[in-house]
């Protein structure tokens, strides 16, 4: 509803106005009527209107007054119409000056109302879209800006931009918003449209912060949407941010009727050091195995750093290291039994193994992305910690440590051996030889030490068809092969391909060919 006052100092004017049309019909509300124009001018001291209508000859502030003050002080942007008995075009032409709608004679037509706030509400509409596109505009030159800054590619008219438009505080934080999903034949495109439906609704649970919301599109594989966070968020959550961040994280989740995580980069002062906290949040995503599950990762917490000055255990892990490129099991487990032991004997913490694993994994991505750069190595390591891991015993023991340093010195032997690119050939090849067999993703990724999610989302950017769908485009291949050379009945060329169930096969055939065997059949010998 478009907020209306009525001002005019005959009360029977005001009044018949109020009755002579259905207001809330033509989607007005009269929220205030005015006796004169400084009862006018007052209220629009302290409220908000979208329409004035107004008599122009009032005693005190007549009504071309009022519209002179509300437009020279920029009062308010509502519409103004000016009532008037009187036909002087003098009236008329100082009205038009100070952007008044409309000019109206009593006494007022029933249908010239209506066509004046019909005026007013396509006016409004109009004027909403274009502050709508505007803002729009605004928000993704500001967006491209800040982006910037997170990666740390700025420079000094870059950070000022960003301040000038933003109420960012002392203390700042990356956080890296995104849902959990194992779900591995799920499609790019369709994560891309989940990631537009997560920054909506981050937008709308966030909209007091919207300018702070941003893509996380840094990496082709990231389906996250980035936040930062600044300290006076939480004024209203006793100064504590992770009950602010869980409020936003639970209304998400709400919104999405998805489980939503969030992973909290450490403070940093001042806007030019954002991109430390952006660097800090991607740290501790490569390495979630290694933390027990939960729905908010905070990094300070993740990675207390010891007060007492711990140092690296470096000789022992860099023996562990060249016994994992070596793929020597007898040298891994002196290795981390030299580690474990060392960490004892010197009496730190257990938060000193993380820290120490940190440099570990620093070191193994090291060495894996320079056999094969196009590999996500983020999924690489959760994958691999995921398989080493038992609930024999606590993540961050020397077994797991153990297994996990054998499985990945076997994905660096495989990585030696083939590329992502060779994978294709041998999955193509896989599927022409065994297209009969019980093939599906998970195995296969498995079989070239690949995580499936990340496996499936190359295979659909290669081919433009899932995995699950280029065996089934193979499999019907064959079977029309075999219809038009054999007389084998369309059950046993079901089964031959790698459908038990007949009707299932008629099914998929159907899908891909757009009739059903026998008919392909008998349409092709024809």
């Amino acid at each position: 509803m478009l907020k209306v006052m009525l001002v005019d100092d005959e009360p029977f004017i005001t009044q018949g106005l109020k009755v002579l049309i259905d207001w809330e019909k033509e989607g007005f509300e009269i929220v205030k009527i005015a006796n004169d124009g400084e009862e006018a001018y007052e209220y629009l001291k302290e409220n908000d209107l979208d329409l004035i209508i107004s008599d122009i000859k009032m005693p005190g502030m007549t009504g071309i007054e009022l519209l002179e003050k509300v437009r020279e002080e920029k009062l308010s942007d509502a519409y103004f119409v000016i009532l008037s008995g009187y036909s002087d075009f003098s009236y008329t032409q100082k009205a038009i000056w100070y952007n008044c709608m409309d000019y109206v004679l009593k006494p007022v037509n029933k249908s010239d109302l209506i066509t004046v706030l019909k005026k007013v509400s396509e006016s409004s509409e109009q004027e909403k879209l274009k502050k709508l596109h505007t803002n729009k505009t605004e928000k993704a030159y500001l967006e491209r800006y800040l982006t910037s800054v997170v990666l740390g590619k700025f420079d000094k008219n870059d950070i000022e931009y960003v301040e000038s438009q933003m109420d960012l505080s002392w203390n700042l934080r990356y956080v890296s918003i995104f849902i959990d999903d194992e779900n591995a034949e799920i499609e790019d495109k369709d994560l891309r449209e989940r990631q537009k439906k997560l920054y909506n609704a981050c937008l709308d649970v966030l909209k007091d912060y919207s300018n702070n919301i941003i893509f996380d599109n840094a990496d082709e594989n990231s389906y996250a949407i980035g936040f930062i966070y600044c300290d006076y968020m939480s004024n209203g959550y006793n100064s504590k941010f992770d009950l602010f961040l869980e409020y936003v994280r639970k209304h998400l989740e709400g919104l999405l009727q998805k489980k939503v995580m969030m992973v909290v980069g450490k403070n940093v002062n001042g806007t030019e050091n954002l991109c430390q906290s952006y660097g800090s949040v991607n740290i501790l995503k490569s390495q979630l195995a290694f933390h027990d599950k939960k729905e908010i990762y905070i990094y300070d917490i993740e990675f207390n750093k010891n007060q007492s000055g711990e140092m690296l255990c470096k000789n022992s892990l860099d023996k562990l290291i060249l016994a994992i490129e070596q793929n020597d099991e007898k040298a891994m487990k002196n290795s981390v039994d030299a580690f474990y032991e060392e960490i004892k004997k010197s009496g730190r913490s257990n938060d000193a193994i993380n820290l120490n694993i940190n440099y570990l994994l620093f070191q193994l991505i090291h060495i894996a992305t320079k056999q094969d750069n196009n590999v996500n190595q983020e999924e690489i390591l959760t994958y691999i910690s995921e398989q080493s891991f038992d609930n024999s015993f606590s993540r961050g023991s020397s077994e797991h440590l153990l297994e996990f340093s054998k499985n990945y010195a076997i994905y660096l032997q495989q990585l030696r051996k083939t590329t992502v690119g060779d994978v294709f050939t041998q999955v193509e090849e896989l599927v022409k030889e065994h297209y009969a067999e019980n093939l599906n993703l998970v195995e296969i990724s498995k079989r070239f030490y690949i995580n499936n999610s990340y496996f499936g989302r190359i295979f659909y950017k290669k081919y433009g068809i899932t995995f699950k769908d280029y065996l089934t485009v193979h499999r019907v291949n064959v079977a029309c092969n075999l219809l038009l050379t054999t007389d084998m009945r369309v059950a046993d060329i079901g089964e031959a391909v790698g459908y038990k169930d007949r009707d299932y096969f008629i099914k998929k055939f159907i899908e891909k060919k757009g009739c059903t065997p026998a008919k392909y059949r008998k349409s092709h010998a024809q």
